[in-house]
Protein backbone atom coordinates (compact mmCIF):
# COMPACT_ATOMS: atom_id res chain seq x y z
CA UNK A 1 0.00 0.00 0.00
CA UNK A 2 1.15 3.46 -0.30
CA UNK A 3 2.74 4.98 1.99
CA UNK A 4 3.31 8.97 1.27
CA UNK A 5 1.16 11.37 -0.07
CA UNK A 6 1.80 14.15 -1.39
CA UNK A 7 -0.82 16.71 -2.43
CA UNK A 8 -0.33 19.59 -4.99
CA UNK A 9 -2.47 22.90 -4.95
CA UNK A 10 -3.99 24.63 -7.80
CA UNK A 11 -3.50 28.89 -8.30
CA UNK A 12 -5.84 29.89 -5.55
CA UNK A 13 -3.39 28.76 -2.85
CA UNK A 14 -3.05 25.66 -0.25
CA UNK A 15 -6.92 25.81 0.99
CA UNK A 16 -8.30 23.45 -1.87
CA UNK A 17 -5.77 20.33 -1.02
CA UNK A 18 -7.07 20.99 3.13
CA UNK A 19 -9.53 18.09 2.60
CA UNK A 20 -6.89 15.68 0.93
CA UNK A 21 -4.68 16.32 4.47
CA UNK A 22 -7.68 16.38 6.74
CA UNK A 23 -9.22 12.71 5.48
CA UNK A 24 -5.68 10.45 4.72
CA UNK A 25 -3.72 12.12 7.55
CA UNK A 26 -3.84 9.14 9.88
CA UNK A 27 -3.66 6.33 7.06
CA UNK A 28 -0.28 8.25 5.21
CA UNK A 29 2.34 10.49 5.59
CA UNK A 30 0.91 13.73 4.11
CA UNK A 31 2.76 16.42 2.25
CA UNK A 32 1.12 19.56 1.49
CA UNK A 33 3.55 21.94 0.27
CA UNK A 34 2.73 25.79 -0.16
CA UNK A 35 4.38 25.88 -4.00
CA UNK A 36 7.10 28.26 -4.00
CA UNK A 37 6.09 32.35 -4.23
CA UNK A 38 2.02 31.28 -2.90
CA UNK A 39 0.63 33.46 0.00
CA UNK A 40 3.35 34.92 0.49
CA UNK A 41 6.38 32.48 0.62
CA UNK A 42 9.35 32.98 -0.91
CA UNK A 43 10.15 32.06 -4.87
CA UNK A 44 13.44 31.87 -5.91
CA UNK A 45 14.57 34.07 -8.74
CA UNK A 46 15.79 31.69 -10.67
CA UNK A 47 12.65 30.19 -10.54
CA UNK A 48 11.01 30.23 -13.80
CA UNK A 49 8.54 27.45 -14.77
CA UNK A 50 6.72 24.75 -13.49
CA UNK A 51 9.80 22.20 -13.77
CA UNK A 52 11.44 24.27 -11.46
CA UNK A 53 8.53 23.04 -9.08
CA UNK A 54 8.59 19.64 -10.31
CA UNK A 55 12.25 19.37 -9.66
CA UNK A 56 12.46 20.53 -5.98
CA UNK A 57 9.51 17.96 -5.25
CA UNK A 58 11.92 15.04 -6.59
CA UNK A 59 14.47 16.58 -4.61
CA UNK A 60 12.74 16.27 -1.23
CA UNK A 61 11.65 13.00 -2.55
CA UNK A 62 14.88 11.72 -2.85
CA UNK A 63 16.41 13.39 0.37
CA UNK A 64 13.68 12.25 2.37
CA UNK A 65 14.10 9.01 0.75
CA UNK A 66 10.93 8.71 -0.08
CA UNK A 67 8.88 5.51 -2.11
CA UNK A 68 6.34 4.80 -3.05
CA UNK A 69 4.03 8.10 -3.21
CA UNK A 70 0.78 8.83 -4.41
CA UNK A 71 0.34 12.09 -5.89
CA UNK A 72 -2.96 13.91 -5.47
CA UNK A 73 -3.36 17.28 -7.17
CA UNK A 74 -5.60 19.49 -8.78
CA UNK A 75 -5.45 22.38 -11.45
CA UNK A 76 -2.11 23.50 -11.83
CA UNK A 77 -0.97 21.17 -8.73
CA UNK A 78 -1.52 18.45 -11.63
CA UNK A 79 0.90 20.20 -13.85
CA UNK A 80 3.67 20.05 -10.99
CA UNK A 81 2.47 16.60 -10.85
CA UNK A 82 2.78 15.61 -14.64
CA UNK A 83 6.09 17.55 -15.05
CA UNK A 84 6.99 15.01 -11.88
CA UNK A 85 5.97 11.98 -13.00
CA UNK A 86 7.95 12.66 -16.39
CA UNK A 87 11.29 13.03 -14.45
CA UNK A 88 11.21 10.74 -11.69
CA UNK A 89 14.41 8.30 -12.47
CA UNK A 90 14.42 7.10 -9.25
CA UNK A 91 10.41 5.69 -9.32
CA UNK A 92 9.47 6.79 -6.29
CA UNK A 93 6.07 7.67 -7.04
CA UNK A 94 3.67 4.78 -7.51
CA UNK A 95 -0.01 6.75 -8.13
CA UNK A 96 -1.17 9.92 -9.90
CA UNK A 97 -4.39 11.02 -8.84
CA UNK A 98 -5.50 14.38 -11.24
CA UNK A 99 -8.34 16.10 -10.43
CA UNK A 100 -9.42 19.08 -13.37
CA UNK A 101 -5.58 19.26 -13.82
CA UNK A 102 -4.32 22.02 -16.62
CA UNK A 103 -0.79 21.53 -18.23
CA UNK A 104 -1.15 19.65 -22.06
CA UNK A 105 -2.10 22.41 -24.73
CA UNK A 106 -4.60 20.36 -26.26
CA UNK A 107 -5.65 21.21 -29.93
CA UNK A 108 -9.49 21.88 -29.70
CA UNK A 109 -9.69 22.46 -25.86
CA UNK A 110 -8.49 25.72 -24.61
CA UNK A 111 -7.55 26.07 -20.79
CA UNK A 112 -9.93 29.46 -19.52
CA UNK A 113 -7.09 31.01 -17.58
CA UNK A 114 -8.33 33.42 -14.83
CA UNK A 115 -6.89 37.28 -15.54
CA UNK A 116 -5.65 39.68 -12.84
CA UNK A 117 -7.78 42.11 -14.24
CA UNK A 118 -10.63 40.82 -13.08
CA UNK A 119 -12.50 42.38 -11.07
CA UNK A 120 -14.30 39.30 -9.68
CA UNK A 121 -11.34 37.82 -8.81
CA UNK A 122 -10.81 38.49 -4.83
CA UNK A 123 -8.24 40.66 -3.73
CA UNK A 124 -6.67 38.09 -1.61
CA UNK A 125 -6.00 35.69 -4.66
CA UNK A 126 -4.30 38.59 -6.82
CA UNK A 127 -0.94 37.72 -5.89
CA UNK A 128 -1.48 33.84 -6.14
CA UNK A 129 -2.21 34.35 -9.70
CA UNK A 130 0.24 36.90 -10.58
CA UNK A 131 2.94 33.56 -9.35
CA UNK A 132 0.91 31.17 -11.19
CA UNK A 133 1.26 33.39 -14.36
CA UNK A 134 4.80 34.13 -13.79
CA UNK A 135 5.29 30.20 -13.76
CA UNK A 136 3.32 29.69 -16.65
CA UNK A 137 4.56 32.62 -19.08
CA UNK A 138 6.18 30.70 -21.42
CA UNK A 139 3.05 28.26 -22.16
CA UNK A 140 0.11 30.23 -20.93
CA UNK A 141 -2.26 27.43 -22.92
CA UNK A 142 -0.53 24.54 -21.86
CA UNK A 143 2.66 22.82 -23.01
CA UNK A 144 1.97 21.37 -26.57
CA UNK A 145 4.78 18.68 -25.34
CA UNK A 146 3.57 16.85 -22.11
CA UNK A 147 1.31 15.01 -23.96
CA UNK A 148 3.43 13.01 -25.97
CA UNK A 149 5.51 13.05 -22.57
CA UNK A 150 2.96 11.32 -20.37
CA UNK A 151 3.17 8.85 -22.54
CA UNK A 152 5.71 7.42 -20.90
CA UNK A 153 3.84 7.48 -16.75
CA UNK A 154 3.23 3.82 -16.46
CA UNK A 155 2.06 3.95 -12.65
CA UNK A 156 -1.72 4.05 -12.41
CA UNK A 157 -3.83 7.02 -12.71
CA UNK A 158 -6.75 8.20 -11.90
CA UNK A 159 -8.91 11.48 -13.64
CA UNK A 160 -11.18 13.18 -11.74
CA UNK A 161 -12.85 15.63 -13.22
CA UNK A 162 -16.14 18.12 -12.94
CA UNK A 163 -18.67 17.70 -15.67
CA UNK A 164 -19.22 21.42 -15.20
CA UNK A 165 -15.50 23.04 -15.83
CA UNK A 166 -15.64 25.82 -16.68
CA UNK A 167 -11.87 26.36 -16.69
CA UNK A 168 -11.06 22.99 -18.87
CA UNK A 169 -13.65 21.15 -19.44
CA UNK A 170 -14.71 17.44 -20.13
CA UNK A 171 -13.70 16.85 -23.45
CA UNK A 172 -10.04 18.08 -22.39
CA UNK A 173 -9.79 15.39 -19.26
CA UNK A 174 -10.67 12.57 -21.45
CA UNK A 175 -8.08 14.06 -24.39
CA UNK A 176 -5.60 14.24 -21.46
CA UNK A 177 -5.96 11.09 -19.91
CA UNK A 178 -5.69 9.21 -23.30
CA UNK A 179 -2.52 9.67 -23.41
CA UNK A 180 -1.54 7.84 -20.39
CA UNK A 181 -1.10 4.18 -20.45
CA UNK A 182 -3.10 3.24 -17.35
CA UNK A 183 -5.30 5.80 -16.94
CA UNK A 184 -9.23 5.54 -15.43
CA UNK A 185 -11.43 8.10 -15.93
CA UNK A 186 -14.36 9.37 -13.68
CA UNK A 187 -16.95 12.43 -14.19
CA UNK A 188 -18.59 14.05 -11.30
CA UNK A 189 -22.24 15.01 -12.31
CA UNK A 190 -22.89 18.68 -10.93
CA UNK A 191 -19.28 19.38 -10.31
CA UNK A 192 -17.28 22.50 -11.75
CA UNK A 193 -13.14 23.20 -11.68
CA UNK A 194 -13.24 22.59 -7.73
CA UNK A 195 -14.41 19.04 -6.79
CA UNK A 196 -12.33 18.74 -3.69
CA UNK A 197 -14.34 22.03 -2.27
CA UNK A 198 -17.99 21.16 -4.37
CA UNK A 199 -18.08 17.54 -3.85
CA UNK A 200 -15.29 16.71 -1.06
CA UNK A 201 -16.67 13.41 0.09
CA UNK A 202 -17.49 11.43 -3.36
CA UNK A 203 -14.04 12.89 -4.41
CA UNK A 204 -12.12 11.90 -1.86
CA UNK A 205 -14.10 8.21 -1.56
CA UNK A 206 -13.02 7.77 -4.80
CA UNK A 207 -9.67 8.54 -4.34
CA UNK A 208 -9.50 6.62 -0.88
CA UNK A 209 -10.65 3.48 -3.23
CA UNK A 210 -7.90 4.04 -5.77
CA UNK A 211 -5.13 3.99 -3.05
CA UNK A 212 -6.33 1.01 -1.40
CA UNK A 213 -6.48 -0.96 -4.82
Amino acid sequence: MTTSLLALHGGPGRRPVQPVVDRFADTYDVLAPTHAGWDGTVRPDWYEGVDDLAIEYLDRLEDEDRTDVALVAGSFGGWIAAEMAVRDRGRRISRLVLIDVIGPQIPGHPVAMPNVDDARLPDELLANFATLFHYTARHPQGDPRLPHRVERVAVPTLFIWGAEDQVAGPGYGHAYAARFPKAEFVLLPGVGHAPLLEAPERTLDLVADFLRA
